[in-house]
């Protein structure tokens, strides 16, 4: 068994992040299935190979929450990045990374809140809701708050801009 970088030296796992927008400017969220802390967050996953980061957004928002009926309407000006903490960054993505890299993407639905499906093949989530953004980043367990709520700065804008 190769033994694990100190967690300083690991590097970032390339992921995207979702903003899904409804016709009232509220972001989709979602309660985490994996842990028993009340964790909300929005879509996000892994780039695959070779995979382009607004392509990946789009996989990931079908594979999570069973439709990608959305218009992208943003992208984040660059790559935002978490650390997991320590006692977490051995046991997930098996203790490779230290944390992700993420470029975030803003969609408005097209759909109907029929067309979302948390109980996806591999599912993530047990509940979702549309909630304000401000709200959602508040939300989100504390390691990536910091992240969120730098997300939600950039993109209020888009979502003030959907109701007006």
């Amino acid at each position: 068994m190769s033994k694990q970088l100190p967690l300083s030296q690991r590097p970032y796992r390339p992921g995207v992040g979702i903003l899904l927008f409804n016709a009232q400017g509220l972001v989709f969220t979602a309660r985490r299935i994996d842990t028993k802390e009340v964790a909300w967050q929005f879509p996000q996953g892994g780039i695959d190979e070779g995979e382009d980061p607004a392509t990946a957004a789009t996989r990931e928002m079908l594979e999570e929450i069973g439709t990608n009926k959305a218009e992208m309407i943003g992208e984040s000006a660059g790559w935002i990045s978490y650390d997991l903490p320590a006692d977490l960054a051995d046991k997930v993505w098996k203790g490779r990374f230290r944390g992700q890299k993420q470029k975030w993407f803003a969609f408005k639905f097209l759909g109907s809140d029929a067309d979302i499906n948390i109980d996806t093949e591999h599912p993530e989530f047990c509940q979702w809701q549309w909630m304000p953004l401000a709200e959602a980043a508040e939300r989100i367990v504390a390691f990536k708050r910091p992240l969120y709520q730098q997300v939600a700065a950039e993109f209020a804008p888009l979502a003030a801009a959907l109701t007006a």
